[in-house]
């Protein structure tokens, strides 16, 4: 995968199964995770050049991006304004 412009390609995180105290969490009410490691960056704008790279680990926003799935495995793919912090 080759993203264009300033996009960025995440796999995210799994979801949590259980609680800090030990409590397993159904699937029903397991969140979205908002942590994710870059697969994939694009080549950014003219004036802007990337600032995140392949590997990073990032937070990103509850709703950011666009869900896809490749050979079965899920991807987001989203603006890199969309990435809060690289951890």
């Amino acid at each position: 995968m080759k993203p264009t412009s300033d996009r960025v390609v995440i796999k995210s995180a799994p979801a949590e199964e259980k609680t800090s105290g030990g409590i397993i969490i159904p699937d029903t009410a397991k969140e979205k995770p908002q942590r994710g490691e870059v697969i994939a960056v694009g080549p950014g704008k003219k004036d802007n050049p990337m600032t995140v790279s392949v590997g990073d680990t990032v937070l990103y926003g509850k709703y950011a991006g666009q869900e896809v799935t490749i050979d079965g495995k899920d991807y987001l793919i989203m603006r890199e304004d969309d990435i809060l912090v690289v951890i």
